[in-house]
């Protein structure tokens, strides 16, 4: 390379050439380049950085595409849910109409708590401490009833009914025991004040809780045959002062 006044000049050997080429450059050129090779520098690292930037704003237009897609298929999700909700509360609305739960008291032998657990706090039916109706919303068929006079060896009566037909209590108070027995299976004890107490036995399901308030005709479990028991039935007692009564002599069987 030969500087030269006012310009540059390149010489280009090849190999095997006898003679050099030349390039020269101008004062003009130098300072046009002067100029241009800054410029161009600039433009490359303008350009990256804009690409930089552009794949970093396109990650995150993704990922937040991703977000709505979620937030679209949850919305989706709590929808389905209300519309599920709103037929299973209709379903329950139907079936309280069906027994006559909502109309006025004595008007059905079968109350339902209302949706949400929400329970008058001044019911006439919770006032009937008396256990004088049928434990069940269906005839059923005894098969063994209060034994010994006393009832020493058989405390009450046993009623064959369909499994998982409603157990609903024999008159108003609250549950004073509820749980498991090897004996008596699932069962519910309810005590409705003046002595007397009422046990159902061998359910397949409780649907109360221990202390629970109870109506006259609510369901409070559904049949089965647990415990020590051969086949669906519902064990019933009635007991006065701690001692058996039969039932048969408060209740008539429908």
């Amino acid at each position: 390379m030969t500087r030269r006044q006012g310009g540059l000049t390149l010489l280009l050997v090849k190999d095997g050439a006898e003679k050099p080429r030349e390039l020269r450059i101008t004062s003009r050129w130098l300072r046009v380049l002067r100029w241009l090779v800054p410029a161009a520098c600039g433009s490359l690292l303008l350009m990256s950085g804009s690409w930089f930037w552009l794949a970093s704003e396109a990650v995150r237009a993704r990922r937040m595409d991703d977000q709505v897609a979620e937030l679209s298929a949850g919305r989706t999700r709590m929808l389905a849910l209300a519309e599920q909700l709103n037929r299973v509360e209709a379903q329950y609305d139907n079936l309280r109409r069906l027994f006559g739960a909502d109309g006025e008291p004595g008007a059905s032998d079968l109350w339902l708590p209302p949706p949400g657990g929400r329970r008058s706090q001044s019911s006439p039916e919770g006032q009937q401490a008396l256990p004088d109706s049928w434990p069940l919303t269906t005839r059923g068929f005894i098969t063994q009833g209060l034994l010994d006079g006393g009832g020493g060896d058989h405390p009450g009566v046993d009623i064959a009914v369909p499994r998982d037909s409603y157990i609903r209590a024999a008159g108003g108070g609250v549950v004073s025991e509820v749980g498991e027995d090897p004996t008596y299976g699932f069962f519910v004890r309810i005590d409705h004040g003046n002595g007397y107490g009422t046990l159902y036995a061998h359910a397949s399901m409780t649907l109360v809780e221990l202390g629970s308030p109870v109506e006259k005709n609510e369901v409070i479990a559904l049949s089965g045959s647990t415990g020590r028991s051969t086949a669906p039935h519902l064990h019933f007692e009635v007991t006065l002062n701690g001692a058996p009564v039969d039932p048969l002599t408060l209740i008539v069987q429908p």
